[in-house]
């Protein structure tokens, strides 16, 4: 393949990743807790540099190997607080992550919109996970008695503690991995550990995503995917002509 159109070609795959994380953001811009994702990219060498022995052009060299797509990041900073006043609505003020168990494994979450069901569990209402306590077991209530959450995450039942919300701090961000539903579960159980942020009851945390900086990012991607699409049909362009009129015996 000629570089040109190699170089072109990884800037369209490049971009079209791009907005595909973006308009994932975009798309859950009103989902609770929920985290954005960063389209990340690494330089890719000539392979001239990653080849030992390879050809090298010394011209060719100075433009480079175009680039390779990363795997995506989390960003993991707390979305605005929006005061909703129900009694079972908490978010976290602070690092930390509500501990769910889904599908049989313990699972973390920014989204605190709790409610007890008909088995008398506490479960995420988005998923109807059940929240676990600060030993990792689901939170058994009655369902007929009044339930409160204090700043702490002791819950209470007409004012008798019943235990305790389960909150984690995860010290090392990059082993967190989405697993649908704004869960996320964690690569090493070696980087969570129990930790006491203060809970705000009534109040939910909405996504870190602002719309208007996504969109701005969504309309340059959008240019730099046309430019390299174009620069493909230029050099096709090029070649055609090269082919078909400056290399036509006469």
């Amino acid at each position: 393949m000629l570089y040109g159109l190699y170089l072109s070609a990884a800037g369209v795959m490049a971009n079209s990743h791009r907005q595909d994380v973006i308009s994932n953001n975009l798309a859950n811009s009103e989902t609770n807790g929920f985290k954005r994702d960063m389209a990340l990219f690494m330089e890719r060498v000539p392979e001239s540099k990653s080849r030992i022995g390879q050809y090298s052009d010394p011209m060719l060299d100075r433009i480079g190997g175009g680039l390779f797509i990363a795997p995506s990041a989390i960003d993991t900073s707390a979305g605005e607080l929006e005061t909703t006043d129900g009694p079972l609505d908490v978010a976290i003020s602070g690092e930390g992550y509500f501990s769910v168990q889904s599908g049989g494994k313990q699972q973390y979450t920014r989204d605190g919109r709790l409610m007890v069901d008909r088995s008398g569990h506490l479960i995420q209402s988005g998923t109807g996970a059940k929240v676990l306590d600060i030993a990792g077991k689901p939170i058994e209530l009655d369902p007929s008695r009044l339930t409160t959450i204090a700043n702490d995450g002791t819950i209470t039942q007409d004012g008798q503690p019943i235990g305790t919300l389960g909150l984690f701090e995860i010290t090392d961000v990059s082993q967190i991995v989405k697993t649908g539903g704004n869960l996320f579960a964690v690569a090493s159980p070696a980087a969570v550990r129990p930790t006491k942020p203060e809970i705000r009851t009534g109040v939910l945390e909405r996504a870190n995503v602002d719309p208007a900086t996504e969109l701005a990012s969504l309309m340059d991607s959008q240019r730099q995917l046309e430019a390299n699409a174009n620069m493909i049909r230029y050099q096709d362009q090029t070649l055609g002509r090269l082919v078909n009129e400056v290399g036509k015996i006469s």
